[in-house]
């Protein structure tokens, strides 16, 4: 008799491997636990380099949406046949702008500068409360 063998083993899982995590209003301890949490999720995932652009990404997003608004945020974590897709989502309606940083300010307004530069696709999303401001990755993009 030959071995048997669980097809479902061999296809892509159900669910696919994601991160959801919750974050609290305006407490920035939340950004180096959302980078922890995502380099977890992507461990094995993508070629060199694109799990830390990842991580640089998600960390913009989140610290965005902490200081630039008085709630908490979701963020959003799915790695899918295509890549990876990042979301965080907050409940204020106003859309985030991109915007060119002042040279004399070395911290501040390059957030989205680097999602536009660095994100394979992004954009922001109304929701019926707030947005989400999104990011995905090709994990075997160069």
């Amino acid at each position: 008799m030959g071995e048997e063998t669980d097809s479902a083993t061999e296809r892509e899982p159900a669910h696919p491997p994601q991160l959801k995590r919750r974050l609290e209003r305006a407490d920035l301890r939340e950004v180096p636990a959302a980078r922890r949490a995502l380099r977890e999720l992507l461990r094995h995932w993508g070629k060199p380099g694109r799990c830390e652009i990842a991580e640089l990404l998600t960390s913009e997003l989140v610290t965005n949406a902490l200081v630039h608004t008085d709630h908490d945020a979701v963020l959003t974590a799915v790695v899918g046949p295509r890549g990876l897709r990042v979301e965080v989502r907050d409940f204020v309606a106003r859309r985030p702008r991109v915007c060119v940083p002042s040279t004399d300010d070395d911290t501040h307004g390059r957030g989205l500068v680097l999602v536009q530069s660095l994100a394979d696709a992004w954009g922001v999303r109304a929701h019926g409360v707030g947005k989400s401001v999104w990011f995905e990755l090709d994990a075997e993009a160069a």
